[in-house]
Parts: structure tokens; sequence; C-alpha cells
């Protein structure tokens, strides 16, 4: 609750008064022309470095590897183009440090291995089925994201029905 109230309050109120000191020292017309000129870098950046995201997550995903890391950077890079398209100083910094390579990398780091704690939690709660059809823990599967095969001998049975009331 507190981090929404930072967010939505007290982060505002600083880009406001960070703007009128700008704007009283360097003048109106110059601080909006600073703050377009940063959205406008912002976003050639996202796009160059959500495109060189995205290919590294094909080349993995060819490898046979699930992008995690990849999808991680992926949502720092969203978050950081949103911050970069808020308008205001104190953003604009937290921006560009989410499209920064070496930044970013760290954060994603920082936010996988928090996701990565939470997913090792639920695996050792025992075998329970996920959502989506996934188990989460299978002593007889190599990957943990491959769905299970209710029959693992590798026949195949077809046939046909028709109902008849």
């Amino acid at each position: 609750m507190r981090f929404l109230f930072l967010l939505f309050i007290v982060v505002p109120v600083i880009e406001i008064a960070l703007l009128i000191n700008v704007g009283q020292a360097i003048g109106a017309w110059y601080t909006v022309g600073l703050v377009l000129l940063s959205a406008f870098i912002g976003v050639n950046m996202l796009r160059y470095q959500g495109m060189s995201t995205l290919a590294r997550a094909q080349q993995r995903m060819n490898a046979g590897q699930i992008p995690g890391s990849e999808m991680v950077e992926g949502v720092v890079l969203a978050v950081g183009g949103a911050l970069l398209l808020t308008p205001g100083f104190v953003t604009d910094v937290i921006g560009f440090f989410c499209l920064i390579p070496f930044t970013r990398q760290w954060l994603a780091k920082l936010l996988f291995s928090r996701f990565s704690v939470v997913a090792m939690s639920h695996r050792q709660e025992g075998d329970q089925p996920a959502m989506d059809g996934f188990t989460t823990r299978d002593e007889n599967r190599d990957h943990p994201f491959q769905p299970r095969r209710p029959d693992q001998s590798g026949d195949v049975i077809d046939g046909e029905y028709r109902r008849e009331d």
C-alpha cells in the first residue's frame, strides 16, 4: 500500500517540483523540449533494445530453451518505455536505466531470481497440476515445462465413435 502511495502521489509531486525548477532555470520551452527529446530518444532506444532482446529470445527458443531471462528483460523494457513516455526527469532517469543493457540485465536477474525463488517454493509442495495443464513436479520428466503425457508408451490409439440416443 505504501508503494502505491509513493508511486501515485510522491513521484508526481517530485516531478512537478523538478519541472518547475528546471523551467525557471532554463526556461519553460527548453524544459518542454528536453522532455520531448528524452521521450524521442527513449522510444528509439526501446525499439532497438526490444528487437535485440526479441532476437535473443528467438535464438533460445530455436535451441529448445525457455527464454526466461529474455522475457523478464522484456518486462523491464516495457516498464522503462512507459517511464520514458511519462513527462518528467526522475521517471526518465529510471526509464533510461531500464533501457541500458547492463542495468537492464542486472534488474532482470534481480527479478528473475525473485521469480525463481517463488517457483521453487511451489515446486517443493508436491505434484500439483498448474492451471495450464502443466505439472510443477514430476520425476519422470527431464524438464519442468514439458506437459505430462498420459501414455508414455508411444502407442497411438485411433478410433471413431458415433453417439446414438
